[in-house]
């Protein structure tokens, strides 16, 4: 598998740059799609998470280059204005699809027909032309972007986010495999799109080796990370001071959803490996849980409480709701080491933004996490998701303490490379490259 996605790798080092005269142009104003969950939305919570801070960056960052975006997502609670100025230049509209409340993200396919209809209404209100592109997020939003940009004549570039086949061929244990439909859907959307954003080298792979996309139509752009929010600020023992956490003690993190495909369970069952083999540590680790109960995990929302109790570590677990970006980032510096034992990540923007503010991460080898994480520099990587071998990484933090520091200097270092001003200037060049091979497309069948 590493043979393949290095040598499908240098297919796609970024995204296209066209060089013909006179002919490649920004767009002035995108419609964004996301239809399932809003940009509004707290992340950490419900379908909330690293593509809603995805969505909001980039806009943000989009419309700083001249690029204004409209976001379209489903309006999930009453009350709600139409539209709402998430920050100059980006306008959020929300669209009546269904019942504003206990519609689950499997249930929103049918809800599909709705929701473009509300974007053809806006899209009415215009003059011929106002959108230049279409960009979709997740493969809900894809279906209604391929029918708008078939309507309106425009490109449209897709981000997957995550797939369905990659993640049913990592399923954790007891998880549920992502449904058939989805399957099909995604297939379709690589055919009609234009572009496909890849979060990176190996998700690009992915894309022509379970859905036979043209590697011609892929670009890799590395999600960014917000380094003014993000950052070591004041330090390790000030964010401790603030939340109410020992100083001397050693805290490793888990930030996100709680759902089997983020694996919490995994962090849960190492702590308690190490207690076992050392039970002197009770009164020096400290376990925070920050983020609330999402996907397949909303069944079981107490599973992760049961669990400690269960495995007799709940005098060291703290469970905390999803915070905010600010607060997030106070989690982040305060914390000895972030774990993310995920069974799959397309990227793990959690975990360069704990990288950000300065701390070491120890993650699965899945996904785009070994692009986000520098093994045994920021660091460690861990094949599998074995309790034990997660206890083996966090044993060495405890038995070198300077790692803590001398990992995270490097992890602060390693993270300015992702600032979102880049995504966003990458992301735009794609945006060039789709509408000048549209209009290329257009005019050869005009002509023809």
């Amino acid at each position: 598998m590493s043979q393949y996605v290095s040598r499908i790798a240098s297919t796609f080092v970024g995204p296209p740059r066209l060089r013909i005269p006179g002919q490649a142009r920004r767009p002035r104003r995108i419609a964004m799609l996301s239809v399932h969950t809003s940009p509004l939305h707290q992340p950490g919570t419900g379908d909330a998470g690293g593509m809603n801070v995805y969505i909001v960056e980039l806009a943000k960052r989009l419309a700083a280059i001249d690029i204004e975006v409209e976001i379209f997502t489903r309006a999930s609670s009453g009350g709600l204005a139409p539209t709402v100025e998430l920050a100059p230049g980006v306008l959020v509209r929300h669209v009546d699809a269904g019942p504003y409340e206990g519609l689950a993200k499997e249930e929103l396919p049918a809800q599909l027909c709705a929701f473009t209809h509300g974007v053809m209404q806006a899209w009415a209100g215009h003059r011929p032309g106002y959108y230049d592109l279409v960009h979709s997020h997740y493969w809900l939003s894809g279906h209604v972007g391929w029918l708008a940009s078939e309507r309106w004549g425009v490109p449209l570039v897709h981000a997957m986010h995550t797939m369905a086949k990659v993640k049913n061929a990592a399923l954790a244990e007891g998880d549920t495999p992502e449904p058939a439909a989805r399957v099909i859907g995604e297939t379709q959307i690589v055919r009609a799109a234009d572009r496909l954003i890849a979060n990176t080298a190996e998700e690009a792979a992915d894309l022509v080796r379970f859905y036979d996309a043209d590697p011609a139509t892929a670009a890799v752009v590395h999600p960014g990370v917000n380094l003014e929010c993000f950052c070591p600020a004041d330090g390790r023992a000030a964010a401790r001071a603030r939340l109410g956490l020992p100083q001397d003690a050693f805290i490793p993190l888990f930030a996100g959803r709680i759902q089997p495909l983020k694996a919490p369970d995994v962090l849960l069952r190492a702590v308690a490996v190490l207690l076992e083999q050392t039970p002197s540590l009770r009164t020096k680790v400290v376990v925070p849980v920050v983020g609330g109960p999402s996907g397949t995990g909303l069944a079981k929302p107490e599973v992760l409480q049961k669990l400690a109790a269960r495995l007799g570590i709940s005098d060291v677990v703290r469970f905390r709701p999803p915070v905010g970006q600010a607060q997030l980032a106070d989690w982040f510096r305060a914390a000895s080491v972030l774990v993310m034992p995920s069974y799959s990540e397309s990227f793990g923007l959690v975990a360069i933004e704990a990288q950000a503010a300065g701390t070491p991460v120890v993650a699965a080898a899945v996904g785009g996490l070994p692009v986000a994480v520098r093994d045994d520099e920021t660091g460690f990587l861990v094949p599998g998701h074995e309790p034990a071998a997660y206890a083996d990484a966090l044993r060495r933090f405890i038995d070198h303490p300077e790692l803590v520091d001398t990992m995270g200097g490097a992890a602060t270092r390693h993270a300015q490379s992702f600032g979102w001003e880049t995504a966003a200037g990458a992301t735009a060049e794609v945006y060039t490259a789709a509408m000048t091979e549209h209009r290329r497309q257009r005019s050869h069948t005009h002509h023809g």
